[in-house]
C-alpha cells in the first residue's frame, strides 16, 4: 500500500526527457530511439565509438601507453542522453543510475563474468566537491550496476586525496600534472582483491581512469578494467596500433 502510494506521489519519470513512465519500464519508447548505444566500430582498448572500421584504436589510446586493460562505455555521449549525464551529475538527477546501470548489466554483463571481476570501484571525488554537489555520481552509478550485476561494491578502497581542477578545462600535459598523485589506495582493503572494475560516469580522453588504473596497479591489483555511462566519439584519424 504504502509503495503504490509513493508511486502515485512520485512517479517514474524518463530519465532523458522527464515524462512520467508507464508501468515499469525505464524509459519512454520515443526517448529508446534516440539514444544510442556503443556498437562496433568502437576502440579495442577503450571503447570509444570509431567512425570508421578500418581503424583498430582511437586516436588517444592509438598513441598512449593506457594502465587499464580494457574499457567500455555504454552510450554515445551525444544529443538526448548528453543532456540527461549532465542533469545526472549535476542537478541531483540521482534516479537516473537506475536506468543506466540496468542497461550497462544487459549488455555487458556476460562480459564482466568473464573478467572474473572481484570488485566494482568508482573513480572517486575530492571531499569538498562532494560536500558542494551532495555526492559522487560514479558512486551512485556504481551501486545501481552493482545491483544488476551482482558484483560487490568496494567505495572506501580508492581515495581522492588532491582537490583537481576539472578536466575537461586543461590541456594533456595540465591534465597529466592535475592527476599525478591525485589517488591514494588503502592497501588492506586490496587484499583478495585481484581483478577490478573501474566506473565513471564519462569517457573522454581517460586521463582519470589511467590515473586511477596506475595506482591501483602499483597496489597490486593484477587487472583493471573500466566500464563508463558514455563516452564521445572519437573524431581524429591515426593509424597507429596500439600494441
Amino acid at each position: 500500500m504504502l509503495e503504490k502510494l509513493i508511486n502515485i506521489l512520485y512517479p517514474a519519470t524518463c530519465p532523458i526527457c522527464g515524462k512520467v513512465l508507464r508501468g515499469k519500464d525505464k524509459i519512454c519508447g520515443e526517448c529508446e530511439k534516440d539514444v544510442v548505444i556503443i556498437r562496433e566500430p568502437k576502440c579495442q582498448k577503450c571503447g570509444k565509438p570509431l567512425i570508421t572500421d578500418e581503424k583498430i584504436y582511437c586516436n588517444d589510446c592509438g598513441r598512449k601507453k593506457r594502465f587499464f586493460d580494457k574499457g567500455v562505455a555504454v552510450f554515445r555521449h551525444s544529443g538526448r542522453l548528453r543532456e540527461s549525464i549532465y542533469r545526472f551529475k549535476y542537478n541531483n538527477a540521482r534516479v537516473y543510475a537506475d536506468y543506466y546501470g540496468s542497461v550497462a548489466a544487459h549488455i555487458y554483463g556476460k562480459m564482466l563474468k568473464e573478467w572474473d571481476i572481484d570488485a566494482i570501484i568508482p573513480v572517486p571525488i575530492h571531499r569538498a566537491r562532494e560536500r558542494k554537489r551532495g555526492y559522487n555520481q560514479a558512486l551512485v552509478f556504481a551501486r545501481s550496476l552493482a545491483k544488476y550485476t551482482g558484483f560487490p561494491l568496494e567505495k572506501k578502497l580508492l581515495i581522492r586525496k588532491k582537490k583537481t581542477m576539472p578536466q575537461k578545462e586543461l590541456t594533456e600535459t595540465m591534465r597529466y600534472f592535475n592527476l599525478k598523485d591525485a589517488f591514494a589506495v588503502d592497501k588492506d582493503r586490496m587484499k583478495q582483491i585481484e581483478n577490478i572494475l573501474l566506473v565513471d560516469d564519462i569517457f573522454t580522453t581517460g586521463s582519470t581512469v589511467d590515473a586511477c588504473s596506475s595506482i591501483l596497479k602499483k597496489a597490486g591489483a593484477k587487472k583493471v578494467y573500466v566500464l563508463c555511462i558514455s563516452a564521445g566519439v572519437d573524431k581524429e584519424e591515426c593509424h597507429v596500433r596500439n600494441p
